[in-house]
């Protein structure tokens, strides 16, 4: 389920993503729904959209349960695309837990407030899985090509606080901050400005189409290494990954 209020006279969208019983991992349906409130709160004029999470997190991830459908991989993609085409700056609002596909999700946005205990991470190496090149790429660009070596290899995570030292989080703060920023910039900035600035900056980073990588997505989706992985994570178990 998506929550959405419009803020400051309706200078400003929040999208919530409220699957608190989740942490807030997104599915087929969560995706869609997030992309259909994001274009209708442009399509009405807002100037900034705040993304966040209900009940303490920003977004676990992706919902297990369906991680292995292509439509969710779909729906993902086409979400991931919106946030970073729309004509005006997403501000992510991030606390508690940002991890795989919810880190995927605050990378796309423009701007980013965490607190200083939020977790991000790619957690996909446990699994099996594998992201697109775009998420790579957009992770080495702003947190910097060693930690996104880190994460993306290792697994490891990084806190609000270490996510600022690194340029990936702008300010630390809660929702409050964000609403605060985004409202200040919605109420003081030049919307055509701020729309120009945000394609120049996406056009800096467009993403060649590379053959190879996308047969190593192909490969790790359809390995038996991901099927061992999903077992493993339901049976609260260490997989015993094969490289197959």
């Amino acid at each position: 389920m998506i929550g959405r209020d419009s803020q400051a006279d309706g200078r400003v969208g929040v999208l919530t993503i409220e699957r608190p019983e989740r942490r807030n991992a997104v599915d087929t349906q969560s995706c869609v729904e997030l992309e259909d409130g994001l274009r209708s709160f442009v399509a009405e004029g807002v100037r900034v959209v705040v993304l966040t999470g209900a009940g303490g997190h920003f977004c676990a991830g992706a919902d297990l349960q369906g991680v292995e459908d292509s439509d969710f991989r779909g729906a993902l993609r086409s979400l991931l695309d919106a946030l970073v085409s729309v004509p005006v700056p997403v501000l992510a609002a991030v606390s508690g837990a940002a991890l795989g596909a919810g880190t995927q999700l605050a990378v796309a946005c423009d701007l980013r407030v965490a607190a200083a205990d939020a977790r991000f991470g790619i957690p996909a190496a446990k699994l099996g899985l594998m992201v697109d090149h775009w998420t790579v790429q957009r992770l080495a660009r702003l947190a910097g090509f060693g930690p996104a070596q880190g994460m993306l290899l290792a697994a490891e995570e990084v806190s609000g606080e270490q996510a600022l030292s690194l340029g990936l989080v702008h300010r630390l703060g809660g929702l409050d901050d964000a609403l605060a920023w985004a409202d200040s910039m919605a109420s003081k900035l030049a919307p055509l400005t701020m729309a120009g600035h945000k394609l120049a900056l996406t056009r800096l980073e467009a993403a060649a189409d590379d053959p190879s990588v996308d047969e190593a997505v192909r490969r790790a989706w359809g390995s038996e290494d991901l099927a061992e992985g999903m077992a493993a994570f339901r049976e609260r178990r260490t997989p015993r990954f094969q490289g197959r």
